[in-house]
């Protein structure tokens, strides 16, 4: 039995990810802030989940998330850091409040540093040794949206949280990659598909592609052995503007 942590599992990405991994035969710890949420991801009839509300910037909470899927299932095989918010999306850098820009780095690159910690150590210390991180890097972790310096800049770091994780998760079969999603149908791309700022300063649609798609990826990175790790991948929609934004 191999086990699983998702964050952000309480809709759009996270959700879909957890789904696929539980119909490929994982159990899979769920987090996210709210319970009622996680619950409905667990709603399938043949999964195994374990639905821990937390926040991930807290560092106590994130401690109980791990050590309540040790609790159930004696170890972790996998973490997807895929917690995260757009907030300040769409404003200026000039009106960016200072608090907005805080929250942001809390969550999406923070958070995800206490999450890669924490599985970390389980993965270091469990018997036998080792297993997998995979972070949500987002195509912004290599060109940024109009307005976006907070979720870009904490994105490009998402892309160090990797490396160094990679480096330092080597002597103990810890391997740890990151995948980069442009464009997935979710609530929070919602609004490309009606119309989104680009770069020349025109308002314009673009297209989307099945969250259902990254799942996809996400469990054949999760299902390769620890002697082979894909340390970077991009997954998109194919005709969105990502090659040769701006």
């Amino acid at each position: 039995m191999s086990i699983a942590v998702v964050t952000g599992a309480g809709s759009g990405i996270g959700r879909s990810v957890a789904r696929a991994l539980a119909a490929a035969g994982w159990s899979v710890a769920l987090a996210g802030r709210r319970a009622e949420p996680l619950e409905e991801t667990a709603a399938l009839p043949d999964g195994d989940f374990l639905c821990v509300p937390t926040d991930v910037t807290s560092e106590t909470e994130v401690a109980a998330l791990f050590s309540s899927v040790r609790d159930r299932y004696g170890r972790v095989d996998l973490l997807f850091n895929n917690a995260g918010t757009f907030a300040g999306g769409g404003t200026p850098v000039e009106d960016l409040d200072p608090a907005t820009w805080r929250a942001v780095v809390d969550v999406n690159l923070t958070g995800a540093f206490l999450c890669a910690q924490a599985a970390f150590r389980a993965m270091k210390e469990q018997d036998p040794q080792g297993g997998r991180i995979i972070n949500n890097g987002s195509v912004s972790a290599h060109v940024p949206r109009p307005h976006s310096i907070a979720y870009t800049a904490t994105k490009h770091a998402m892309t160090g949280l990797t490396k160094s994780l990679s480096l330092d998760g080597r002597p103990y079969r810890i391997a740890c990659g990151q995948l980069d999603i442009g464009n997935a149908a979710t609530d929070m791309t919602a609004r490309m598909q009606t119309g989104i700022l680009q770069a020349d300063g025109r308002l314009a649609p673009e297209p989307v592609m099945d969250a259902a798609d990254v799942a996809a990826t996400v469990v054949h990175m999760a299902g390769l052995p620890l002697e082979a790790n894909v340390q970077f991948a991009t997954v998109m929609a194919t005709a969105m503007p990502y090659v040769g934004r701006g």
